[in-house]
């Protein structure tokens, strides 16, 4: 992989983590308003940024994917879903475990062993 196409499937590992916190945010706020379903979908502004920034980040995953192969960048994307239990851990205070942390390390490890086997056969 080039160090652009790393770059790239490292940004949209944040990238795509970062929505998953928006919407949580947007879950917490919800809780906050009033009136029925409908006014509280167009009266929550996080859930309406969150939106609009997983459409940005499904144009920044199209653009991967004009570049690097599926399975590669879906490596990366793996590893940008371990983020959001942490996030949840650190931000919300919500439950972790070893047993948790130690699967992420597994995912981790297998996003290596992808990234440094890309473009060699097997």
């Amino acid at each position: 992989m080039s160090p652009k196409d790393i770059f790239l499937c490292s940004l949209f590992a944040v990238v795509m983590p970062a929505g998953q916190v928006m919407f949580k945010w947007a879950a917490l706020y919800n809780e906050r308003l009033t009136g029925g379903v409908v006014q509280r979908l167009f009266s929550n502004y996080p859930l309406m940024g969150a939106g609009l920034w997983y459409a940005m980040t499904a144009l920044l995953w199209f653009y991967v994917l004009t570049r690097v192969p599926l399975s590669t960048a879906y490596a990366f994307a793996l590893v940008g879903g371990c983020m959001v239990p942490l996030v949840g851990w650190l931000v919300f205070k919500e439950p972790g475990s070893w047993t948790m942390m130690l699967g992420y390390l597994l995912i981790f490890a297998g996003l290596f062993l992808v990234v440094s086997r890309a473009g060699t056969a097997t």
